[in-house]
């Protein structure tokens, strides 16, 4: 079986790696089935507190093999469910441990679906971003017609999404798209460098705090808010809140362990 996506663990770190390089990481279905089971073994694996995507070769990706993909479109809620985990969380189950996405050269359409589908994206300086289904005579169905708008406003969302024109990387991050720009060289460094710190954190807290942010995005502020007295008193019964506690008045850093 080929390889498209490449796993390694550094620690309480995965790395995935998009890899079809020779077709621009371009996704088929074969493509997103290898994703999909990459993000259920990370929800697997207690050991693992957080993910970095990246891309193997010059770009991120082309985005969806759309001689591939579209006549078996019918299939993505049968294909994510089957995996586990729906890396974009729109037709299936969404992951629940943090996802840092570096970017570096193009990325298109279903790329830029995936990174707002993330939690944090660095991007290198040579990135740039294009949202064209709209050249294609259909229209982002991996999330964004909401992503955009929620990350940047209506107007802003549809300057690009009716356009189909590019963004680059300081561009996108005035905008909000990304959250950090770097050099190329330094791309997956400050990526890893912000998932170890991230996995250093309690790992429930970690946890509770995306389900709060998320139910607040799709359900309603009211909707999280009913959820965060139930939620706080849960948190503050574990071990790792004993111990975030207790190492702060002995001074010295914190050990958790998703207790």
């Amino acid at each position: 079986m080929t390889v498209l996506v490449t796993e390694e663990t550094e620690g309480p770190v995965r790395k995935l790696g998009l890899n079809r390089p020779e077709k621009r990481n371009a996704m088929n279905i074969a493509f997103l089935e290898q994703l999909s089971a990459a993000f259920a073994r990370v929800e697997e694996d207690a050991a693992i507190r957080a993910t970095v995507l990246f891309a193997h070769g010059p770009m991120f990706t082309a985005g969806l093999d759309l001689m591939d993909v579209l006549p078996r479109l019918g299939e993505a809620d049968t294909l994510f469910r089957s995996s586990g985990v729906d890396p974009w969380g729109t037709h299936g189950p969404a992951r629940t441990k943090p996802l840092i996405v570096a970017v570096h050269g193009k990325c298109l359409t279903l790329g830029i679906e995936l990174m707002l589908a993330g939690d944090i994206t660095v991007a290198s300086e040579d990135a740039t971003f294009e949202q064209i289904e709209i050249d294609r005579g259909i229209f982002p169905f991996g999330g964004g017609t909401a992503r955009w708008v929620q990350t940047m406003g209506w107007g802003n969302a549809m300057q690009y999404l009716l356009t189909g024109e590019a963004l680059d990387a300081r561009e996108a991050h005035r905008l909000g798209l990304v959250q950090r720009v770097v050099a190329r060289d330094a791309l997956l460094e400050t990526a890893m460098g912000l998932a170890r710190r991230i996995a250093s954190k309690p790992p429930l807290a970690i946890q509770a705090t995306l389900e709060s942010a998320r139910t607040a995005v799709l359900e309603g502020e009211r909707a999280a808010a009913e959820k965060l007295l139930p939620g706080i008193t849960r948190l503050a019964m574990t071990e790792d809140a004993r111990e975030a506690l207790q190492a702060f008045l002995e001074r010295r850093p914190a050990t958790f362990h998703g207790r």
